[in-house]
């Protein structure tokens, strides 16, 4: 089981130039399964048709129950927009797809 004290800095599209240090084994485990879920191409999907997709290949040790999985999922998402490894499609509802960038 992955260290569940250790920090990761993130940062958000919403508030340039401001760092969070948060859990990096959650972070992780909600990054490496939003990914490969999120399609290629704008417009995208939702963000409940990814935690949908999602939930079944999450850590159920880091999120029993997908409990918290929608405040992780919006914390990977805003820093991965801040990246440019996601971006926003379409008109709302928010819509995400990848952008072909890595982290």
């Amino acid at each position: 089981m992955p260290d569940t004290d250790e920090k990761i800095e993130i940062e958000s599209i919403t508030s340039p130039h401001h760092v969070q240090r948060v859990n990096k084994a959650k972070f992780t485990a909600m990054r490496d399964a939003l990914l490969p879920v999120l399609p290629s191409e704008a417009p995208g999907m939702t963000v409940a048709e990814a935690k949908a997709a999602l939930l079944p290949n999450l850590s159920h040790a880091l999120f029993p129950r997908g409990e918290k999985a929608g405040w992780w999922l919006k914390t990977v998402q805003l820093d991965l927009e801040a990246k440019g490894v996601i971006a926003r499609g379409g008109n709302g509802p928010v819509r995400l797809f990848k952008r072909g960038r890595s982290t």
